[in-house]
């Protein structure tokens, strides 16, 4: 199968950075809700801008194309009537990959999707200036694979294609793992710099340091008892070098949770965080700090 027309499906920070970096090595159509900017700018991690112009579509009425795979980047909230809106479009053997933070949303469409899932977990770092322009603020690294281990040649070969697009990637059979250490990782960073307006590098500095600690505690000790480990060291240590890494690799970054609180959207608290409290309730563990988050953030999107 040769990977060359890529529909990207949410056209928010992350599905215009892939179509960006795509569009050199593809066939790209972007499509959202409502017709994106076929020109699109890409300011590079190195200082550069590329501009390119890229096939655009909307969701309710899709090209007589069919793609040779689909990537999901909408939020976690709006990413099952997404993928229900595009079975009925597709072929039923039409590969999905689907690139949400959080876990729950993966399993539903897993479930639902009647051709292959991939899913993808990554640290790469992008926020949007508008409807045109997508800032490339750190690199990062991609993982993909399916949740049962299956389509293993496809993962390859994507990754393939994504890593020489400049979206460095890397397939693997443990996805299921690597979503909950993303999990992780956003938890202890995404509700922070939500909360109080300010870049992933800030979390460095007093007195939120201190908070990325208390929740870095909380998170560790669930992820224990879920039998989670993280991928270098052991335990919290290896927890705190993990969310200490991720914050020094995107430290001028703006997280798409602050993304969302700064547009007035929806957050995706509940599939960040929501999991995570189950799971401390399931364990009977405590988790303060993420419940505090989690209220409110509810709250400020209920306002």
């Amino acid at each position: 199968m040769t990977l060359f027309s890529h529909w990207i499906v949410g056209p928010g920070a992350l599905g215009r950075l892939i179509a960006l970096r795509l569009a050199d090595h593809a066939r790209v159509t972007l499509v959202g809700r409502r017709p994106p900017s076929p020109i699109q700018r890409l300011m590079t991690p190195e200082g550069e801008t590329l501009t390119r112009r890229l096939g655009v579509a909307v969701i309710g009425a899709l090209p007589d194309e069919t793609p040779s795979i689909v990537h999901l980047t909408t939020k976690a909230t709006t990413a099952l009537p997404a993928s229900d809106a595009l079975a009925r479009a597709l072929p039923m053997d039409s590969p999905l990959v689907l690139w949400q933070n959080g876990v729950g949303s993966q399993q539903a469409i897993t479930q639902r999707w009647p051709g292959p899932v991939l899913c993808a977990s990554t640290t790469e770092g992008a926020h949007v200036q508008g409807d045109t322009q997508v800032t490339h603020a750190g690199h990062g690294r991609t993982f993909i694979g399916a949740l049962d281990g299956r389509h293993r040649e496809l993962a390859s070969q994507l990754a393939g294609v994504l890593t020489l697009a400049g979206l460095s990637s890397e397939p693997v059979d443990d996805i299921g793992v690597r979503l909950w250490r993303k999990l992780a990782v956003n938890a202890a960073i995404n509700p922070l710099v939500a909360r109080f307006g300010i870049a992933n590098g800030e979390l460095r500095d007093p007195p939120y340091r201190s908070q990325v600690e208390a929740l870095i505690e909380e998170i560790a000790a669930i992820m224990a008892a879920e039998g989670l480990k993280p991928p270098e060291g052991e335990g919290i240590d290896g927890w705190r070098q993990l969310v200490w890494q991720v914050i020094d690799a995107t430290a001028g970054n703006l997280a798409s949770m602050l993304q969302d609180v700064m547009a007035g959207r929806p957050t995706e608290h509940e599939a960040i965080l929501g999991p995570l409290l189950a799971a401390a309730r399931r364990h009977k563990l405590p988790a303060e700090h993420i419940e505090m988050h989690f209220r409110y953030l509810a709250a400020h999107q209920s306002t």
